[in-house]
This record gives structure tokens, sequence and C-alpha cells, in this order.
């Protein structure tokens, strides 16, 4: 992977520097010590029409050097900054490294180059033919002296997790199924001496995990339940994450049109983000209990797949009507969200690729956030301190009578208007009395468009820092 180190100001640039830009007219924001290369840069990008606009990039020459002008826009905060940084390393791709050189007074603006710096250094190159890292090293150049090692380590924790999560997303199905995706969860938080057990076979039936054996009976391979625990000597609090980790969605019989299939491949991204957040705590020590819940399925059709009006029980005893083979993420994770709050955390968070009706109410840039108000608003205020996109959606009484059913308790589809709604109410019901929040990530986990900021196309790692920033907001209570 890309390696990060911080230096001293530049003086003048002698190899590939990303500097910022801003104002007008156009003024050169950057830790280049020299007044008169400042000068001279802002002249240069003016007269080739360079834009300030947040996450442009303009490339030129200055003296046998390649400079990357990165628009930092109208205000440039922290996450300006990370947005910015990322931009200048994905347009140094090829180069072979990057000095970063955005002007910053504050290690909290350290921070989020260092970050932006090193998200946005990604390239998925599994099918492809063996190549370098787009950019192999990267030079952040800053006055902050203090704490520098312990940003950059904290940095790197989180580029490696998110960087996994957009591996196993990315990932075609063919190589990932629950079985593999189960053994790989093992192989991977014991390494960093997490406890780890598998439920799958008859240890489901006797479990009662009667969710994930509907929605994976019809697959090749099986289902599985993954149990992965963080909790360290003196842990403040539990918390227990609960993963969506369907590994492919073809809909069952609930059909999905040939053109909904593509990407469904990316259908398990809670449970990858689940399991990287447990191994980011492990890594920096975050001293909280956490238990990841993974609800691994594959979702397909066959002579033994669930079919529309089976009814299931759950271990819980709630009977449930499955009117929609295709609303089976809920059916899984209704399994881990029992299995959760029957050890008592003190609140449970589950993270999915829900619901087509979150990128309609939110686009695909925001996560959707529902669940106890508590919980959902520390959700949501994580996210904004780390950067991220989240906002709080209710969950309305009315449409809760769309899950009545009158063969059962309840059934596994409602309403259509306020779908994502309707899903997190479907998982109220499991969590009892138990804190508790809900996000819906069908959008935000896979850019479908062109890379942006430090993110990039097709799998994102979207709310890794979100949840590590929620635990360790926890641990420091």
């Amino acid at each position: 992977m890309t390696t990060l180190t911080v230096s001293n100001i530049l003086s003048a640039p002698t190899a590939p520097t990303i500097v910022g830009l801003v104002g007008d007219p156009l003024t050169v924001a950057s830790n280049l010590s020299d007044a008169t290369t400042i000068e001279a840069l802002a002249a240069a990008f003016t007269l080739v029409g360079a834009s300030t606009s947040l996450g442009s990039t303009t490339t030129l020459v200055h003296n046998g050097a390649v400079v990357i002008g990165v628009g930092l826009g109208d205000d440039a905060g922290h996450e300006e900054l990370r947005q910015a940084a990322g931009a200048g390393v994905r347009a140094a791709a090829g180069l072979g490294e990057a000095h970063v050189a955005l002007a910053h007074e504050a290690a909290i603006d350290l921070e989020a180059i260092v970050e932006g710096s090193l998200f946005a250094a990604y390239d998925f190159t599994t099918y492809h033919t063996p190549k370098k890292p787009a950019v192999e090293t990267i030079t952040v150049h800053s006055p902050i002296t203090e704490d520098v090692d312990v940003i950059v380590e904290h940095a790197t924790v989180l580029r490696d997790s998110i960087a996994r999560v957009r591996d196993l997303v990315n990932t075609a199905p063919n190589h990932l199924n629950p079985e593999n995706f189960s053994l790989l969860a093992k192989d991977e938080a014991e390494k960093v001496g997490l406890s780890v057990k598998i439920y799958e076979g008859q240890e489901l039936v006797d479990e009662k995990l009667n969710g994930l054996i509907a929605v994976g009976k019809g697959a090749e391979h099986g289902p599985r339940l993954v149990r992965v625990e963080w909790n360290p000597e003196g842990a403040k609090g539990y918390t227990a994450l609960v993963g969506k980790g369907i590994t492919y969605d073809s809909g069952g019989y609930s059909l999905k049109p040939s053109t909904s299939m593509v990407t469904m491949k990316t259908d398990m991204t809670g449970s990858a983000t689940i399991l990287q957040t447990v191994i980011a705590a492990a890594r920096l020590g975050i001293q909280r209990r956490v238990v990841a819940w993974m609800c691994l399925a594959e979702n397909m059709v066959s002579a033994t797949s669930s079919r529309p009006d089976d009814v299931i029980t759950y271990r819980n005893g709630t009977t449930v009507e499955i009117n929609n083979t295709d609303a089976e993420g809920r059916v899984v994770m209704a399994d881990g969200l029992i299995m959760a709050t029957e050890e008592k955390p003190d609140e449970v968070i589950d993270i999915a690729t829900l619901t087509g009706a979150q990128i309609i109410a939110l686009g695909n840039r925001y996560c959707g956030v529902m669940g106890t108000e508590s919980i959902r608003d520390d959700v949501v205020a994580a996210a904004d301190m780390v950067g991220e996109l989240a906002w709080p959606m209710p969950l309305p009484k009315e449409l809760r009578k769309s899950l009545d059913s009158p063969v059962a308790d309840m059934r596994n589809s409602g309403s259509r208007p306020g779908g994502m709604l309707v899903a997190g109410l479907y998982l109220k019901e499991f969590v009892g009395d138990t804190p508790w929040a809900h996000i819906d990530i069908a959008g935000p986990s896979f850019n479908q468009d062109s890379a942006w900021g430090y993110t990039p196309k097709n799998a994102t790692g979207v709310m890794v820092r979100t949840l590590v920033g929620f635990l360790e907001e926890k641990a420091s209570e």
C-alpha cells in the first residue's frame, strides 16, 4: 500500500506537488515557504484559467516540477481540506509520488489532509494485470510537529480498514460467498486478537436463526452468522454492531430485473463494514467492548428457495409472512439483532445496503439514520465529526400498519412510500428496549459515478470512520 510521511514546509516544488487554489483573484494557499514561488504559481494558474471550486484540479509544470492546483472552495474547513487532498492525490496517479503542501496551521487540519491523501490513494487491481499503486509515496508538508506519528498511525489504520471494505465489496460474487467470507473474517479478526464464532448448518437450526435459513436455503453456499468480539481489559461500555451480508442478491423468486442485478455483489457491504470497524477498534486499542454480528447469505433462485407466502418463526417467537423475497436483508438482520440484544449491550447499531428507497429519499451521498433518537443523533454527530454525510430520519408510527399480515405477526415488506422508513420499522421489532440505530447505506456505499475528493469509483468504504468515531467517543465518556 501507499506509504505516507509528514515533513517540514517546502521552499519550492521539486517533485509532483499539490497546492490549494482559493479566492478571486486566484491565490495559492500552500505550505511553500518561498513567497516568490507562490506568487509565480498564482500567476501561472490564473493564466491557464484554473478553477477554485472545491476538488477541481489543474496541472501545470513549474521550473521542471509538476504542480497540481486543487480548488479549496469558499471556506476551507477540515472536510474541504480532506476532499482537496484526496482530489490532488488522485490527480497525481501515475506519477509515483505526491507532495501535499496545502496551507494549514492546526493539528486537526493536518489530520484531515493525511486522511484525504491516504483514502484517495486506492486502486482495485485484483482482476487486472498486477501494477504498482496509483501513488506509491506521499509526503505531507506541514508546520505541525506534535503528535504527528499518532495522527499518521490513526489515519493509516482507518485507511487499511476502508481499503479492505472496498476490496471486499468490489470482489466478484463468484469469489465471495457466505462460506469463504466467514472464513476470511475469522482469519483477519484472529490476526489482531479478536475472538470469532461462526454459526452454520445445524447450529443455525439449533439457535432458531430462521431468517438466515429462509433467505439462504436456495443457494449452493449455505448461510452463516459470524460473531466477532473485541473486549479489551477495562473496557468502558459495550456496543453491538449488526451488518447485512448478502453476498449476492438475485431477489429470489421476487426476481430482480436483469439490469437491477448488476452491482448486487455489493449487498454484503454492511458486514464488511462492521468487520473492519471492529478490527480497527482492536488495532487502535479503543477501550470499549464491541461485538460485530455478520449476517451472511446468498439470495438465489432454486427448487429449495423460500417462496412468497412462506411464514417463518424467529427465535424470539415473532412470526413473519414473506411477501417479498427481495426484501431479504431485513429478514437476515433480524436474526443478528435478536442475538445481539440478548447479550444486553448498551446500544446496537445495524448497517445495511437495505433499500432503494434510501437513494430516492437522500441521493447517493447521504446515509439515512433511524432508531432511538439519542443513538441516532450520536451516530449523525459522529458522521459530522469525521466528515461523512448522514441524515437523521424518523420512524413514523402510521407506516407500521403496512407491515401487518393477515396470517402472521407481521410481513417482511410494506408500503413503498417511505420504504426506507418501513424497513427501519421492521428492524425495530427485533431490538426490544435496547437503544438502537439503523444506518441505510444503499446509495453511498457504491459510487457508480465519477470519483470525487477522496472517494473512488465503485466501493467507497463509507461509515467505517463514523462507526470508529462513535466508538472512540463512547470510550472517552
